[in-house]
């Protein structure tokens, strides 16, 4: 999710990824519809969805229409359409005026068109020095709770949050120092009460220039707040730099309940839509049929001119085609 402002229009790497799947890749139930109607006796197919983020033009009637043509049946949920303008990066939105009606309403566009929303996207700042900054974003985020059980979604996504201050660099980055990991290690066990209270499940989403800067870290976080309502969503073009695909998986892969499916090059920090970037798409997808089946992979960094071209790249990959 980190640096989500940019969304890429072009595939430039399709034909770069060769040779047929992993054995260990199950027949996938892809979601074109010719292939959906091919496929639909396949019981333990992944399910492919997509973020809402990079098609802020749409209402969510009409994305909803277009994604259900298309064959798309899951959404993550980013309140970022043209009646749902509430998107807000590492920090938070009023949205007091989200009433339960609204948000049954926008839940029932989805699922009139047979979408379900699998998550919604809330990326705080959880990280932030300030006790009453952090307090603020953690009763937004349970608003957004509050907004997800009238919607019937109990699965949100966060990353930890940047900080960076404005008057010193200090000589260990912010969130590498060890206050810091105890702070958000209290901070992901509030979070942790509230989620139980309404029933839901937080995901911490790592990515290598923060808090959560490789899988071992988010391991070792996930395990000290020791709790059955925070778990992982791993994005692994948010790792390459620091992991293997292997090794991000086995590190994490009992806390995976989401995967992202975007891209990124080696040792540039902007991602980009899937087959654009270094991602080995054939391991990311042998890795999750091994360690997580169950979760949904997720197209991200996508929007209305290249998700289709994303789609299909991650279809083929997982029918063993490329």
């Amino acid at each position: 999710m980190a640096n989500e402002n940019k969304i890429p229009q072009h595939i430039t790497r399709r034909e770069a990824i060769k040779a047929a799947a992993a054995a260990a890749v199950l027949p996938l139930l892809s979601t074109s519809p010719v292939r959906a109607k091919e496929n639909a006796a396949t019981n333990h197919s992944p399910t492919i969805g997509i973020a809402t983020l990079g098609f802020g033009e749409y209402s969510n009637e009409q994305l909803a229409r277009e994604l259900a043509e298309t064959g798309i049946h899951t959404v993550q949920l980013f309140l970022n359409q043209t009646d749902s303008r509430y998107w807000q990066y590492n920090g938070r939105s009023d949205v007091s005026d989200l009433t339960a009606s609204r948000c049954q309403a926008i839940a029932e566009a989805y699922r009139s068109a047979g979408i379900t929303i699998h998550s919604i996207g809330v990326y705080t700042n959880l990280i932030h020095p300030d006790e009453t900054e952090r307090n603020a974003n953690l009763a937004y985020f349970e608003a957004m709770m509050k907004i997800g059980g009238h919607m019937g979604v109990r699965k949100f996504i966060t990353e930890a949050g940047e900080y960076h201050s404005e008057t010193e660099v200090p000589p260990v980055p912010y969130h590498f120092q060890k206050e810091v990991w105890d702070q958000m290690v209290k901070t992901a066990k509030k979070l942790a009460e509230m989620a139980q209270a309404h029933d839901a499940t937080v995901l911490f989403e790592p990515f290598y220039r923060g808090f959560f800067a490789s899988a071992k870290r988010t391991r070792l976080f996930l395990e000290e707040v020791d709790s059955h309502n925070i778990r992982a969503l791993l994005d692994p073009a948010n790792l390459i730099e620091i992991n293997d695909v292997e090794e991000m998986f086995a590190q994490l892969g009992p806390w995976i309940q989401c995967l992202h499916a975007k891209d990124r090059k080696l040792h540039v920090d902007q991602g980009v839509g899937a087959g654009q970037g270094d991602l080995d798409y054939k391991a990311f997808v042998a890795a999750a049929a091994q360690y997580a089946p169950a979760a949904p992979f997720i197209l991200e960094y996508v929007g209305p001119h290249d998700y289709q071209q994303a789609l299909i790249l991650l279809q083929d990959t997982i029918e063993g085609k490329i």
